[in-house]
C-alpha cells in the first residue's frame, strides 16, 4: 500500500525568496506568492534553503521571511536551518520554533565535507534543540559529502523528532532500503522533481520540489494515480512534466533563476536573484512561456 505524509504534505515547493529592485527582501511579495503557491496545489511550503537563496540572507531577514510566510498561509511552513557551521544552525533552528514554522529542513553540512560522525553529531545536535519536527536533506552534488546510510538508519530510529528526509541522492534503490528498513520511523521526499514517480515506488510520500511552483496541480494528480494503482496515468502526467524539468536547470538559468524567470511570466514577479546567481540571459523568459504554454495546453 502507497505510502502517505504524515507531517508536511505530500507536495511542497522549495519556495523562492522574492527581492525587490533593490535587492532588498519583500515580505509583502513573499506572502503574496506564498498564498498563490497554497492556492495551486502545494501543501506545504520550504523557506529559505537552497531555492530560496538562504544562504545569501542574513539571519534578521531569515526570521523576518519565515514570521511573515508562516502568517501568511495555513499549510505548513518548513524553515531552512541548516549551514556548514552546527552553531549556527543550531541557533538558527532556535528561533524558526517560536516564529511559527512547523519544522525545519537540515542540509548535510557542506564544502567542509566532514566525516560521516561530524555529519551525523550536526544532525543530533541541531534536533536536540527543537520540539519542531525536522526534516533531513541529503545533496550530495552540492554538499560534498553524501550521508552515509547506516548513519540516516540511527538517526531515524533513534532522534524522536527527525521525522523527515528529503532525498536528492538521485539513488533510488537506497532509497527503498532506507523505506525497508525504517520506514515507519520517517517520510520520505523526492528532492528532484525528476526522480518523483521513481521515488513513489520505492516508498516516498512526497515531493520537495522547484517545479512545483507551476505544477503543483499536475503533482497532485500524479501522486494520486499513483496511490490508487493508475501507474500508467501517473507515468502519463510525468511525461508531461519533462519540458518543466528541463527547463528549470539548463545552462541559461538554474533552478531559482528559472523559477523567477517563470513566475514573472506568470504574473507573479518576484525580482532577481542575488549573487553569484545573476539575472536571467535573454530568452528564458521566453522558453518559461512556451513550457508553460504546452503543459496548459496538455492539460
Amino acid at each position: 500500500m502507497p505510502l502517505k505524509p504524515r507531517y508536511f504534505g505530500a507536495v511542497m515547493s522549495a519556495m523562492v525568496t522574492p527581492f525587490d529592485a533593490q535587492g532588498k527582501l519583500d515580505l509583502d511579495a513573499a506572502q503574496r506568492l506564498a498564498r498563490w503557491l497554497a492556492e495551486r496545489g502545494n501543501d506545504g511550503l520550504v523557506i529559505a534553503a537552497t531555492t530560496g537563496e538562504g544562504g545569501t540572507l542574513s539571519d534578521a531577514e531569515r526570521r523576518d521571511l519565515v514570521r511573515a510566510v508562516s502568517e501568511a498561509v495555513t499549510i505548513p511552513v518548513v524553515a531552512g536551518t541548516g549551514s556548514n557551521d552546527t552553531r549556527h544552525s543550531i541557533e538558527l533552528t532556535r528561533e524558526a520554533e517560536g516564529l511559527g514554522a512547523a519544522g525545519v529542513i537540515v542540509v548535510a553540512p557542506y564544502y567542509s565535507r566532514p566525516p560521516q560522525a561530524g555529519i551525523e553529531a550536526h544532525f543530533r545536535a541541531v534536533a536536540a534543540a527543537t520540539r519542531l519536527p525536522v526534516m533531513l536533506y541529503d545533496v550530495p552534488l552540492r554538499t560534498g559529502r553524501r550521508v552515509a546510510e547506516d548513519v540516516l538508519l540511527r538517526l531515524f530510529r533513534e532522534v524522536p523528532n527527525i521525522l523527515a528526509f528529503k532525498d536528492a541522492t538521485a539513488d533510488p534503490p537506497a532509497a527503498a532500503a532506507l523505506v525497508a528498513q525504517a520506514g515507519a520511523h520517517f517520510d520520505l521526499y523526492s528532492g528532484d522533481d525528476t526522480y518523483t514517480l521513481p521515488l513513489l515506488a520505492m516508498g516516498a510520500v512526497g515531493v520537495v520540489g522547484t517545479t512545483t511552483h507551476w505544477t503543483g496541480p499536475q503533482f497532485q494528480r500524479m501522486i494520486a494515480a499513483f496511490q490508487r494503482g493508475d501507474v500508467d496515468g501517473a507515468r502519463a502526467i510525468q511525461a508531461r512534466l519533462i519540458e518543466s524539468f528541463r527547463f528549470v536547470n539548463s545552462d541559461e538559468a538554474v533552478f531559482s533563476m528559472a523559477i523567477k524567470a517563470m513566475l514573472r511570466t506568470l504574473d507573479m514577479p518576484v525580482g532577481d536573484c542575488r549573487l553569484p546567481l545573476p539575472p536571467a540571459l535573454a530568452g528564458v523568459e521566453e522558453r518559461a512561456r512556451a513550457v508553460w504554454d504546452k503543459l496548459n495546453t496538455a492539460g
